[in-house]
């Protein structure tokens, strides 16, 4: 194959992937703050009923940060797109969207949500103070899966912030909010 022919495909699947986001993406940055607001509650209650130690977790939250539908869609290369509310207590905040890109072997596309739980003042700083906040740059933040799950309780909690994700959809391999930048929107 010539370099001409490999630099074609590799534009053509660019072009590709980019364009599956920007489509898929515009149709959620549609969302009003009052879809937000509504989507972003009843995210937060079907994960508490799905994961009860979310629900513990929240109670001794400073703020909780949710992203209801979260899009990701990838084909060599790929991103993700999805706007979110903070929470302080039952109170919206602020807005936030999250947005990660990446490259590698991955073909395909998926929804999914997630919730960040901010544990102390130092983490809602940060979050407000950053441009931008990436994850796994600042606060300490724990991914809780199952295995995480059945060691946490109300006392086990150190960390600054613990993400659960949730709702997956779609088919593509691997999930992660590793390098995700989540940053203040204007609604």
């Amino acid at each position: 194959m010539t370099n001409i022919r490999r630099s074609f495909i590799k534009l053509f699947f660019i072009v590709a992937a980019t364009a599956s986001l920007a489509a898929i993406s515009g149709q959620t940055y549609a969302a009003t703050a009052a879809d937000l607001d509504r989507d972003s509650t009843q995210a937060l209650q079907s994960l508490y009923k799905t994961s009860p130690i979310a629900e513990v977790i929240s109670k001794q939250a400073k703020a909780i940060l949710v992203f209801p539908n979260i899009i990701k869609a990838g084909l060599v290369f790929g991103g993700s797109y999805g706007e979110g509310v903070l929470f302080k207590g039952s109170q919206v905040a602020d807005y936030y969207n999250s947005v990660s890109g990446s490259w590698g072997l991955q073909a395909g596309a998926q929804s999914y949500g997630y919730a960040v739980f901010l544990m102390n003042d130092k983490a809602v700083k940060y979050l407000k103070k950053s441009k931008g906040w990436e994850i796994g740059v600042g606060p300490t933040v724990v991914v809780v899966n199952e295995g995480v799950a059945k060691n946490l309780s109300s006392t086990t909690l150190k960390d600054d912030a613990y993400a659960f994700i949730f709702n997956q959809q779609g088919l593509m391999a691997g999930l992660s909010i590793e390098g995700t930048k989540i940053s203040r929107i204007k609604r």
